[in-house]
């Protein structure tokens, strides 16, 4: 019998700490953007958690309960009470399989992989924000490569997804280096071209990105870019329609 497929929707939002463009500080407002968008799984970058800078708000238990979601959070950096970090949230059935750091020169950077359970069939769903060097970012694409995370065998199936903050644009080593294993959810369609994602204001950069393993197809992916997407971050949010291939039955 041939194989059946999931189609569900992804989106990776680079949130700047809820901090937008108009500088005012708005957990509810970001929360808004992502609900505006459907998504069954949401991959957050730059969140804070306790921190006096943000007013001490758990932003991503704030976003989480927001849209009525399970959250998974991982904080690339933890000083006392204070944390800033990536999460993963869905209203599916969902595990949390690592989480962890990456290699860094500056600012601590990190990863985490949620398993989501769609009706029989396990996505793997890992998020990240890489760094600002380009070296650092080598060394952290390599990484996520490596046997701790895409190498390991439970990834083999090709039933997995990266999405994130990359920092890295299309012509970037790293991005070439990723998209050799990886196929970039945006370039849909025979597209060689996709929107940018980086200033929210004025976008010139595609720094965002949905990359799919073997087992999952692009169906669409569109730059979320209305007015209130623009104010509430510096990035906008991306947003992939995929569908996850199933076994024969």
């Amino acid at each position: 019998m041939p194989a059946t497929s999931r189609t569900i929707r992804l989106l990776t939002y680079n949130v700047h700490a809820c901090r937008g463009t108009d500088g005012r500080l708005n957990p509810a407002r970001v929360a808004r953007v992502i609900a505006d968008c459907r998504a069954d799984i949401v991959a957050l970058q730059e969140l804070d958690v306790g921190r006096r800078r943000s007013g001490g708000i758990d932003q991503a238990q704030a976003i989480a309960t927001h849209l009525e979601h399970t959250l998974h959070f991982h904080p690339a950096l933890h000083l006392e009470e204070e944390k800033y970090g990536d999460a993963i949230l869905t209203a599916l059935p969902s595990r949390l399989v690592r989480a962890g750091p990456l290699p860094s020169l500056g600012e601590p950077r990190g990863a985490l992989c949620v398993a989501i359970d769609l009706g029989g069939v396990e996505l793997l769903v890992l998020n990240t924000h890489l760094g600002l060097r380009r070296i650092e970012r080598l060394r952290q694409a390599a990484e996520l490569l490596g046997p701790d995370w895409l190498g390991h065998p439970r990834f083999a199936d090709g039933r997995c997804v990266l999405l994130g903050d990359l920092n890295s644009v299309p012509s970037s080593p790293v991005y070439r280096l990723l998209a050799a294993s990886l196929r970039d959810a945006a370039l849909t369609l025979g597209a060689r071209r996709a929107r940018p994602t980086f200033p929210s204001r004025l976008p010139l950069l595609r720094l965002d990105h949905v990359l799919l393993g073997k087992e999952v197809e692009a169906r669409g992916a569109r730059v979320v870019a209305h007015a209130l997407a623009r104010r509430a971050s510096d990035h906008l949010p991306l947003l992939a329609e995929v569908a996850v291939v199933a076994e024969a039955s």
